[in-house]
């Protein structure tokens, strides 16, 4: 396993949206053995999860608006990144109304836990962030009926 990666770069801004990464000045694939590896990065103090995407010729991690507010960094900022491979077991807390509904399909909960951590994430994220309750069980419904095509 590599070592913690510590290094300068300036947190680019999406040219199109309200979006910034980060380019990794190295090559991930000979660090870490893979492309695609999931991460902690520290910034200010500031610790968040994510994973390393390989685009366009270059290795990039994208920085949620909530990380970039709690780490105090902007775009266009040459900012100093520590990086390790997060080793522990991304898991996902289900909505209880989401979790309900996903044990009334048979073999519910064994077709969530196949799904990916990002779409579980994604699922989840949608549900919470229905500000009312009819959208929040629309929300629900399209991933039960997800659930049931796949």
């Amino acid at each position: 396993m590599a070592d913690k990666q510590t290094f300068e770069a300036v947190l680019e801004k999406h040219p199109k949206m309200d979006a910034a990464g980060i380019t990794i000045p190295f090559d991930v694939e000979e660090v870490f053995g893979k492309r695609r590896v999931p991460v902690v990065i520290e910034i200010n103090g500031e610790q968040y999860r994510t994973t390393i995407a390989h685009m366009g010729g270059r290795y990039l991690i994208g920085t949620p608006k909530e990380y970039r507010m709690r780490a105090g960094i902007v775009p266009g900022e040459l900012i100093v990144i520590t990086l390790w491979q997060d080793l522990e077991k991304r898991t996902v807390e289900i909505p209880k109304d989401l979790a309900k509904a996903i044990k009334t399909i048979p073999g519910g909960l064994k077709t969530w836990e196949k799904l990916s951590y990002t779409t579980q994430k994604e699922h989840a994220r949608s549900v919470e962030s229905a500000k009312q309750p009819e959208t929040r069980i629309r929300r629900i419904q399209k991933i039960v009926d997800s659930m049931t095509r796949s």
